[in-house]
């Protein structure tokens, strides 16, 4: 019994450190009220950003700050009535060793404008949101789960992957692949997906209806919907265009050295 009582105790302990380590992790924690409709801007310029969904009612930002000079680096907090923003604050010209992550929460069932969620270096991660989406990062990858609304999503460096979405998507990347799966097309905007290097692989409904545009400059094409494929006659690459149904919005894919897919949900 002795032991049992002891072991409950420091399991207890053990939960108030991990609790009071994590808190004063917490170098930045605020929350917001934000009607639907409302804007979200975070800009950081070394470090992940990671927008998640939640079964709540305000907009939480929380930060941490990372690496040997972390005490150089602060959130500047710009926000105003109807916009939350806030963004990495270095002195001037530091070259230090110091990141911020941010962690940002939403309510789940509201949409917000995020016109705004950009890194120079790091990851940038979406899930459980909805809106109009723009993230971009030089250098990371960009991932985004069960999201809905307008989303670009953009990187120099990295991958972009789009996971069960539905609205418009655009998604580029100059150096790495391309893969999105739309569940449901929403809106009249055009959508691309396009790379410079590496391949773009797109999953979409069969009802499509679209004026497509596939090509690739070396590598090849690969798609199930009634459209042909064409190799070029001078040199290396294929294309393919063709109407599907009425045409009511352009869908563009390409790469230019690597593979393009566009396949049927």
């Amino acid at each position: 019994m002795r032991d049992r009582r002891l072991s409950k105790t420091l399991a207890a302990l053990l939960f108030c450190l991990v609790a009071a380590a994590t808190a004063g992790a917490q170098d930045f924690q605020r929350s917001y009220t934000l009607a639907p409709g409302g804007s979200i801007s975070v800009s950081s310029v070394s470090g992940d950003i990671s927008i998640m969904g939640y079964e709540g009612s305000g907009v939480t930002v929380i930060a941490f700050k990372e690496g040997r000079d972390r005490d150089l680096v602060e959130v500047e907090d710009l926000s105003t009535q109807g916009r939350v923003s806030v963004r990495a604050k270095y002195p001037n010209n530091c070259n230090c060793d110091a990141s911020l992550r941010f962690e940002v929460r939403v309510p789940r069932s509201s949409n917000f404008v995020f016109d705004k969620i950009s890194t120079a270096s790091g990851n940038i991660k979406a899930e459980g949101v909805s809106g109009r989406l723009h993230l971009s990062t030089a250098s990371g990858n960009v991932t985004l789960q069960a999201v809905g609304g307008e989303i670009r999503a953009s990187t120099a460096s990295g991958n972009v992957r789009v996971r069960d979405a539905a609205g418009s998507v655009n998604a580029n990347s100059a150096s790495g692949d391309v893969d999105v799966e739309l569940t449901r097309i929403e809106g009249a905007g055009d959508m691309r997906f396009s790379t410079a290097s590496g391949n773009v692989n797109v999953r979409l409904p069969a009802s499509l209806d679209a004026r497509v545009d596939l090509s690739t400059v070396s590598g090849s094409i690969d798609t199930n919907f009634p459209i042909e494929v064409k190799d070029n006659r001078y040199g290396p690459g294929s294309s393919a265009r063709g109407q599907l149904g009425s045409g009511s919005r352009s869908l563009k894919i390409s790469s230019a050295s690597g593979d393009v897919s566009l396949k049927s949900l």
